[in-house]
């Protein structure tokens, strides 16, 4: 039976293990050991339009306004920049693109891979110099863009292909200023003149976008708003150990709730989400951080995910997802607005969920939401008192053992009495060797004398390994310990110990809990005992460090736990 219960134990831990190790390789862009790489297909899915401008939605006759014409050759463009204290976005004048967003309060940092740091230990070079700047999300190397435009009616409307022009105006946010506007107007198209105005708000990660369609025509016109995101299908880089957990679009609405779509499935044409709905957002995810289109007000809205092919050998083929709303029937002379919201910024749970219902689910927990969540929340909750997110977790450690504080104390009882009748069970296991039914009747015997729960030990194990790997996806996909430090060394809880010291305290802490455990009676088995803290410590080499904290910090209250319960009862 012990035998029996180190086997579960470990066969629990590597199967966690391994599935971490899964999860690492695919979120650094390599195929999961689970299931082959898909293969691209090259052809795009019906209704992607050759000028990135989305059909129109399914009016009440079932009819489709054709996509306006692509791009002119010529088109005049002129960047415009607007700065307030949170945002640095870039404007194209062509179509009222937003083209380019900085962040300067989330600064980019070095990938300390293993590779580099065991070549400058070999050749002892000096690191070389790093200089943090801005992450950008919307930007020209990936063909990230948030677009909006007109379709609908008999002819061709303004949309992102069409020029405008920039009114006069300030260009960053004054002092003493909560918003700062900028003005795009476009040239009458079809009979039809739209005004863009997007304002930028103090300490907003969310622009406010009002469209003012105005029918300057002799008929009467039903034109349709589309909001688009627009990339290509590369993986984020940044500068973590762990790249993202997730990069494509996202659509959520009530209907379907949330759901993301991988590259992969829309060049397969295997996009399958609810098309209409009274309510929702879509968003272009990433790690840490995530664009989104969000009109809160209840209307009929289209939604569309879609893939653009792009010219051969001149740009990549990209994927858009977006909405389209219908918009009153506009008499000559009349004119409406329609508003939206666009978001971008950091995935910090607690404020994305007061943007939009349902925006929180762009924060990427894997399997083990129904886990990571509530754990967030307590980690949050704990942050707000200590004020250092190293000491949280270890905070955290603290909690769930004085939580599991009885069920520990059980199994290390258990534990403690196996080692001390480790002898006694050798002995008669040397003794009826070549009687294995009365050897193992006997064993029984003495458990049932000595109360000892042979499998007593799993238990904690079980209860505590969904939590370790529910913190393993917390750690991986919260932009709040993006680059926080704990003490020291450590400056950056969310990749991996750059010296390696939490990984080797870690594997010393597992070697001294053999030590303190009841011996194997297989002497191979004892020799793995051994080994497999070591082997285990070498993979937490390129865990975050903030998740060997947990895990360090978690032996050490163990053995502190443990080593009472033996002196307790004269095990020595």
């Amino acid at each position: 039976m012990t035998d029996i219960r180190r086997t579960v134990l470990w066969v629990v831990f590597t199967m966690s293990l391994v599935l971490l190790w899964d999860g690492w390789q695919k979120h650094n862009g390599h195929p999961s050991m689970f299931s082959p790489a898909p293969k691209a297909v090259a052809t795009a899915p019906a209704g992607a339009a050759a000028s990135g401008v989305p059909a129109a939605a399914s009016t009440a006759g079932g009819a489709q306004a054709a996509a306006a014409a692509a791009t002119p050759a010529a088109a005049p463009s002129e960047k415009v920049t607007i700065r307030t204290d949170v945002l640095t976005v870039t404007v194209d004048t062509l179509g009222g693109d937003i083209v380019r967003a900085e962040l300067p309060k989330y600064l980019t940092s070095p990938d300390p891979t293993v590779t580099d740091q065991l070549l400058q230990m070999v050749h002892l070079q000096k690191k070389p110099e790093f200089t943090p700047e801005p992450v950008v999300l919307f930007n020209a190397a990936q063909h990230y863009r948030a677009q909006t435009g007109l379709v609908g009616g008999s002819g061709p409307l303004p949309t992102h292909n069409t020029p405008m022009t920039a009114v006069q105006g300030p260009r960053e946010l004054e002092a003493g200023k909560d918003e700062v506007k900028l003005r795009l107007e476009s040239a009458e198209v079809g009979g039809v003149k739209l005004v863009k105005t997007y304002t930028f708000k103090r300490g907003a990660y969310t622009v406010g976008v009002s469209h003012e369609v105005i029918n300057a025509g002799s008929a009467p016109v039903t034109p349709q708003v589309y909001l688009q995101l627009v990339r290509d299908g590369s993986t984020v880089t940044g500068g973590a150990a762990f790249t993202p957990s997730f990069t494509g679009p996202a659509v959520y609405n009530d209907k379907a709730k949330f759901k993301t779509i991988k590259f992969e499935d829309i060049d397969k044409n295997k996009v399958d989400i609810e098309k209409h709905a009274n309510d929702g957002w879509v968003s272009m995810v990433q790690h840490y951080f995530a664009s989104a289109w969000l009109v809160n007000e209840p209307g009929n809205r289209e939604f569309f995910v879609q893939k653009r092919p792009g010219a051969v050998g001149v740009a990549p083929d990209t994927y858009a997802t977006g909405m389209v709303f219908t918009l009153p029937t506009l008499a000559p002379g009349a004119s409406t607005t329609q508003n939206a919201t666009l978001f971008a910024g950091p995935q910090e749970e607690n404020n994305l969920a007061k943007l939009a219902p349902g925006l929180e689910r762009v924060k990427d927990y894997g399997m083990l939401t129904i886990l990571a969540e509530p754990l967030f929340w307590l980690l949050d909750k704990l942050h707000g008192v200590i004020g250092n997110w190293g000491w949280t977790i270890v905070a955290l450690v603290l909690l769930l053992k004085i939580a599991l504080y009885g069920l520990n104390a059980s199994a290390y009882k258990s534990m403690a009495r196996m080692k001390a009748v480790a002898p006694r069970i050798n002995e008669m296991k040397e003794r009826l060797k070549d009687n294995p039914q009365q050897m193992q009747q006997e064993m029984m015997k003495i458990y049932r004398e000595e109360k000892i729960n042979p499998i007593g030990g799993c238990l904690p194990i079980f209860l505590q390994m969904p939590i370790f790997m529910a913190l393993y996806w917390v750690l991986l996909s919260t932009v709040e310990m993006r680059q926080a430090p704990w003490m020291l060394w450590i400056t950056d809880l969310s990749v991996r110990d750059p010296y390696f010291i939490l990984p080797l305290l870690m594997m010393l802490s597992s070697l001294f809990q053999v030590w303190l455990n009841p011996p194997a009676a297989d002497p191979m088995q004892q020799k793995m005992m051994w080994i497999m803290p070591v082997a285990f410590g070498i993979m937490f080499f390129v865990f975050p460090a903030g998740l060997v904290l947990y895990w360090l910090t978690n032996n050490i209250l163990s053995i502190a736990q443990q080593w009472m319960i033996n002196k307790q009862l004269g095990v020595n």
